[in-house]
This record gives C-alpha cells, sequence and structure tokens, in this order.
C-alpha cells in the first residue's frame, strides 16, 4: 500500500542522472542483464522463477482510484461499486475443504477489497490479528468457554428458526448474506482440518525464520498456508511505501523484510509442488515520480510503474514491457488493468468475458476491455 517506486524495486536505472536515479544502487539477478534495486536480494536469486511486467500503466494518481483500479480491473465509476478480485473468485469457484474462499490478511486492506454489487455473501474472511505477533490466533474459530457441541446445536437451530421467520417477512441481501456466514462459520468451528489451517504454531521453526519473523514474513507464511489448506484467494499487504519525503529512510525500512518474505514465499511454494498452480501477484496502486522532488522523495505516478507475478502458469526469469530511460512513461509493451486482469481471471480458470448481475439485474462483464497477455504465458507441454 502507498505506491511502491519501481526504481527502487523492479525497474532501477542505474545510468540515469542523480536525481532521477534516486539514492541506490542496483544488483545483478538470475535474469541475464536484468537488475533490481539495491535491496531486493532475496528476491534477484529467485528471479529465474517470476515474471516482472514493468510496463504497467493506468491514469489514476489518487490512492482511492489507483487502489481501486489494482483490486478490481476497472476504473472507478460514481454510478456502481465493482467487486475485488477476491470476490469474482469466491462467486465464480466458491469454498473448498471447509474453508472461507477469499481472506485478507490480517484484515480488510481498503474497501475496494469487498464484494461491491455482489452480495456481501461473497466478502471476505479477515482474520482480524496480525500473525506477526505472540501468540497469534485466529479470532472466533473455537467454541466459547463453556459452550459444548450440543449446546452449540442447540443455538444453530434456534437462529436457523428466528431466521426463517425473517426471511419470510423480508427477503434481503443482507439475511442471505448473514445466513452464508453462519454457514462458514458453522464449517470452521466444526473441521479440525480448516482451523489447523489458520494455525501458525504447526510451522517449524525454521521455515518461519525463513520468511522472518516480520509482519511480512508471518503475513505470506499464513497465506501460503491457507492456499495449501484450500483457500481460493488471500490477499495481504505489507510494508507502507507512500515515500513522498526521504525515500532512502523508507526503502532502507520496508524493502528488505518485504524482499526476504516474496522470495521464501516462491520458494516454498516452489518445494511443496505447489507454484505450478499457484499464481503470487506483488503490485502496489501504481509507481513513483522519474525525479527526486525537493524532500527527497518521489510521488505519485500512476503512468508507469512494476508488478510482479509468479507461479499459475506464467514464464519463469522473464521481464515484459520496459520503461523509457528516465522510468517516466512505458517504453514498450504497455499493459492497463484490463489486461493485468483479464490474464488473472484467465490463469485462475474463469471466463472473464462472462457476465454478473448487478443490482437491477444488469449484466456486467467480469472485465471491461483489455487482452490476455500471451506474452507472458508459460506454454504448455
Amino acid at each position: 500500500p502507498g505506491g511502491m517506486a519501481h526504481q527502487e524495486s523492479f525497474d532501477p536505472k542505474p545510468f540515469a542522472p542523480a536525481e532521477y536515479r534516486g539514492p541506490f544502487g542496483a544488483i545483478d539477478t538470475k535474469i541475464p542483464g536484468i537488475q533490481f534495486g539495491q535491496f531486493m536480494n532475496e528476491t534477484a536469486k529467485i528471479a529465474d522463477k517470476i515474471t516482472v511486467i514493468r510496463s504497467m500503466s493506468h491514469g489514476e494518481a489518487a490512492h482511492e482510484r489507483g487502489t481501486h483500479n489494482m483490486f478490481t480491473g476497472y476504473r472507478p465509476s460514481p454510478a456502481l461499486a465493482f467487486p475485488s478480485f477476491g470476490s469474482v473468485v469466491s462467486h465464480e469457484l466458491g469454498p473448498r475443504n471447509d474453508l472461507p474462499p477469499y481472506v485478507c490478511v490480517p484484515s480488510v486492506p481498503n474497501e475496494y477489497a469487498n464484494s461491491g454489487y455482489l452480495s456481501s455473501a461473497f466478502g471476505p474472511f479477515a482474520i482480524g490479528a496480525d500473525p506477526a505477533r505472540e501468540n497469534f490466533k485466529v479470532r472466533d474459530l473455537n467454541l466459547s468457554n463453556g459452550v459444548d457441541d450440543k449446546r452449540f446445536e442447540r443455538r444453530r437451530s434456534l437462529l436457523q428458526t428466528v431466521d426463517e421467520h425473517f426471511r419470510k417477512l423480508e427477503k434481503s441481501d443482507a439475511l442471505d448474506s448473514m445466513d452464508a456466514f453462519y454457514q462458514h462459520a458453522y464449517k470452521l468451528i466444526s473441521s479440525q482440518k480448516a482451523r489447523e489451517a489458520f494455525d501458525l504454531s504447526k510451522e517449524d521453526e525454521k521455515t518461519k525464520e525463513e520468511y522472518g519473523k516480520t509482519q511480512a514474513g508471518q503475513r505470506m507464511l499464513l497465506a501460503r498456508r491457507l492456499v495449501e489448506g484450500g483457500v481460493r484467494f488471500v490477499s495481504l499487504t505489507a510494508g507502507a511505501w507512500d515515500h513522498h519525503d526521504k525515500i532512502k529512510n523508507g526503502i532502507e525500512k520496508n524493502m528488505p523484510e518485504t524482499d526476504r518474505a516474496i522470495a521464501a514465499l516462491i520458494r516454498d511454494l516452489d518445494r511443496r509442488g505447489m507454484l505450478d498452480n499457484t499464481l503470487v501477484m506483488v503490485t502496489s496502486e501504481f509507481g513513483r515520480t522519474p525525479k527526486i522532488n525537493p524532500t527527497a522523495g518521489r510521488d505519485h505516478w500512476p503512468r508507469v510503474f512494476s508488478t510482479m507475478l509468479a507461479g499459475g502458469g506464467v514464464k519463469a526469469g522473464y521481464v515484459h514491457g520496459s520503461s523509457d530511460a528516465l522510468g517516466g512513461e512505458p517504453e514498450e509493451d504497455k499493459v492497463g488493468v484490463e489486461d493485468l486482469a483479464r490474464t488473472l481471471y484467465h490463469q485462475i480458470g474463469i471466463n472473464s468475458e462472462s457476465e454478473l448481475m448487478s443490482p437491477g439485474d444488469r449484466p456486467i462483464e467480469i472485465v471491461n476491455g483489455g487482452e490476455i497477455l500471451d506474452a507472458i504465458l508459460a506454454k504448455k507441454a
């Protein structure tokens, strides 16, 4: 969140003038001829397993509007609230293994991560606690003290009776959504395997150390556990990147733990044989200005920035598109949010040309415009 500078991450400009280059150098990666920012040491080592898009672009320079773009694949509209990627996945694919289909770690990061015009039944399950804290425990996954299974079932039966009474009086999304919420909750409470997906204590210390015992590290480790358990879509935040002032300090503080966690996640998924079937995306709402400003920072810049993808059938060791010499404009293969969204849905197994029904029974395409980025997809054997 905030707008990660592409110049200090996936698209450094080591030969630009100092006021554009910024305070850091660049390092070589596993992709011949490709460099990342100075503090991306670990991600550079696994660059042969990822795709980097260096030509992402949209026209929204405000945080809220840029965030909307990157969470929904749509430009904001005053007339309609669009559903997030996670909510569309929840709607189209549904739950498995008694786990919610869409989970946010640790909380819903913004209003655009929600279900939009879809029923709130397809909204995210927020774990409500940061997995980096000691004695981390997800709220509401166990019965309250003094409530045994029989008493729980009596309460459940009573609730169903009350709900049915009100449902006869009024048909509303609120009732259906609340019913779906309770059904998910019942499954979580009654399934030990589902509850264990949220239990980081099951991970050995070596793995925790590999990710880093930091916010970024433990959030990404929990995300891997959830996907491994059956959650369809996990969204998490790492770091804070709105570096209008003193970008040197901001990058030094945020990048090392985020870099370590990203690399650990990719390695871990690969070791477990999960990478080919799990699509990882690292993105921000936009990039930062080409030129360092008077307060030694960079300001908002949506015209070109970088996004990283890994696994899920995308190419390994590939860079798509480029920005110009100063990192200000796309130079080759400009990619819009609609292109990215259409590609993500395609790889997940959702037809993005399908239509969803908005309030008033108006059909709306899952993605409006854009093309699948065939150039970034691995060729099937």
